[in-house]
């Protein structure tokens, strides 16, 4: 009973990070939505861009801590080796220093070099600004890791939800502060250097518009390093206040061995390359992307202002809206660490297959409807979010309405690459990434130099992509860890319900609209009677058993409401 209750709330907390995750992810949507329409398509393009750049240095300097670190911790503490948990801690953190420092001066000395390398000389200023920021994360990582793999993943939850306030904020007024001390810089100008109601400077540089979209990205950056000091500072409080709490439980262990700074240097090596790897292997095929595309519309002759304008349509609008989902997958893929490694680490086999089946199931609950979501209301959704972004806009709702099915295929390559790692299979999801990467960047140049879908070109590659890695994973998982996978109630009842759910929403969605006229009103009511649609129907097909239903957080009630639709007994 002990263990079945400790299993239980392993899996309340990991669900409580997993939507604080998505929580987050809304609260990113929702600053993002004022941040695309003041910049512009140029400027989205540019902080798209310096993005992807500042992802792939963050991967390989010190974005896996918070996973590997998890993982260690948690291996240690289910045997109760409190020392060596908090040895691998404070050993983390000097190497997440060092790591973050050297991607810090890379970034910032490097980013005319990379600006050159993507032809777009306005990429310099937001990486500069992002450079002291891989600092911050880096720290901030270790910490949040080292929380979730003692099984406490409220002050990560909080921290995720301080962190984007501060960012959202932040950035929004940057971008403000930047783009108005420019065009007031400019109405300074003598006649001549000024366009008129153009706004466009006709001086020594690029033009504005060129200079706003460097301004503009570099002052959306400004938010991104506020909002990881702030949620630095609260974890540095609450593991102030943690600490004596660690004291107590390190006087207690009674192991008796403590593991040499080699030992966990080598242990931690084994354990975050693999990581490092396999994660930068997604980031790199984004930015390799970014790359081949750039390359090739400047030879095939597209303008400079469409193609920065295409990429940030693609990587704003379409990546920004199918991210809110797929970040449920990554926080639970996360959350999900501690627990599967401490069954493993006792050897309970069956617990650690069935908390496998339950996590694919809970993940593909989400997946399935948001997707379905997505593409059917693609069109109204993207209108009313974006709406200064003009002919672009019939562009990213077509992206969004063939590209959204790549939140099932993301969802499951994060979940199982995360499966395998935890359960000491490290080198197989990078394997796995590989070999689907490289069948991706052949894929892309294909498209590209031989055919003229451009933009949707990438859009194929995104899907194509993590559709690889799932049945590469899926395949491993079988394979290494005996786990057969139960699919009538994992992926049949969650698309068919969904389907039902999406002629639903868009039959609610047309009538609101023929009645109001306004597309916002249509959105809110047709997303009401889905959700209420969706969760019916769920229930009703049998989805859930009872008790994977109370091991939700409000499962009782869940269990409640199917027993008054005669569902449970």
């Amino acid at each position: 009973m002990g263990n079945k209750q400790k299993s239980k709330n392993l899996f309340i907390q990991g669900t409580i990070l997993a939507l604080a995750g998505i929580f987050t992810k809304i609260i990113g949507f929702v600053y993002r939505i004022p941040m695309t329409n003041m910049l512009g398509s140029d400027g989205n393009g540019v902080y798209s861009i310096a993005f992807e750049i500042y992802n792939i240095v963050l991967m390989l300097s010190s974005y896996s801590m918070p996973l590997a670190v998890s993982k260690l911790v948690s291996a240690r503490l289910a045997l109760k080796q409190y020392n060596n948990s908090y040895r691998v801690f404070k050993d983390t953190m000097k190497f997440a220093l060092v790591t973050s420092i050297a991607g810090a001066l890379f970034l910032y000395f490097g980013s005319g070099l990379l600006a050159s390398l993507y032809s777009t000389p306005e990429l310099v200023r937001p990486l500069k600004v992002l450079a002291p920021t891989l600092l911050v994360v880096g720290i901030l990582g270790v910490m949040r890791g080292f929380f979730q793999g003692s099984s406490t993943m409220i002050p990560t939850a909080i921290s995720q939800i301080f962190e984007q306030i501060f960012n959202g904020v932040i950035s929004i007024g940057a971008i403000w502060y930047c783009m108005s001390k420019l065009a007031a810089h400019a109405r300074s100008l003598p006649d001549g250097f000024y366009g008129g109601a153009t706004g466009v400077y006709q001086g020594i540089s690029q033009g504005f518009q060129v200079q706003g979209a460097s301004f503009g990205a570099a002052g959306g950056t400004v938010g991104t390093l506020a909002g990881a000091v702030v949620a630095l500072l609260f974890l540095a409080f609450t593991f102030v206040i943690y600490k004596p709490s660690i004291n107590r439980q390190n006087k207690r262990d009674g192991w008796g061995i403590t593991e040499s700074h080699g030992e966990i240097y080598r242990t931690l090596l084994v354990t975050v390359v693999p990581v490092i790897i396999s994660q930068t292997v997604y980031q790199v095929g984004y930015v390799i992307d970014d790359l081949i595309f750039s390359k090739t519309m400047y030879l095939k002759g597209m303008d400079n202002s469409v193609r920065k304008s295409l990429q940030g349509v693609f990587n704003s609008q379409y990546t920004m809206l199918i991210n809110v989902p797929i970040a449920m997958a990554t926080a639970m893929a996360t959350s999900s660490i501690p627990s599967i490694v401490t069954s493993y680490t006792m050897g309970r086999k069956k617990e650690v297959n069935k908390k496998i089946g339950s996590i694919i199931k809970f993940v593909m609950v989400i997946a399935f409807p948001s997707a379905m979501g997505l593409s059917v209301l693609a069109t109204p959704i993207t209108h009313t979010l974006f709406p200064r972004l003009g002919e672009y806009n019939t562009v990213g709702a077509s992206l969004l309405r063939y590209g959204s099915v790549a939140i099932v295929f993301y969802s499951l390559s994060t979940i199982t690459s995360a499966i395998l790692q935890g359960l000491d299979h490290m080198k197989v999801p990078v394997k796995n990434s590989g070999i689907s990467l490289s069948i991706h960047l052949v894929l892309m140049v294909v498209l590209l130099y031989f055919t003229e879908l451009n933009v949707y070109a990438l859009l194929i590659g995104d899907i194509t992509f993590p559709l690889l890695v799932s049945i590469l994973n899926w395949n491993s998982v079988r394979k290494y860890v005996g786990y057969k996978q139960e699919v009538s109630r994992t992926f049949i009842v969650p698309l068919v319900v969904s389907a039902v759910m999406g002629a639903a929403a868009w039959l609610v969605y047309e009538g609101i609209f023929v009645i109001t006229k306004r597309p916002s009103v249509g959105i809110a009511v047709s997303v009401a009677v889905a959700v209420v649609v969706y969760g019916v129907g769920i229930l009703r097909l049998h989805c859930f058993d009872k008790e994977e239903l109370y091991d939700l957080p409000m499962g009782g009630r869940l269990v409640t409401l199917g027993k008054k639709m005669g569902v449970y007994r």
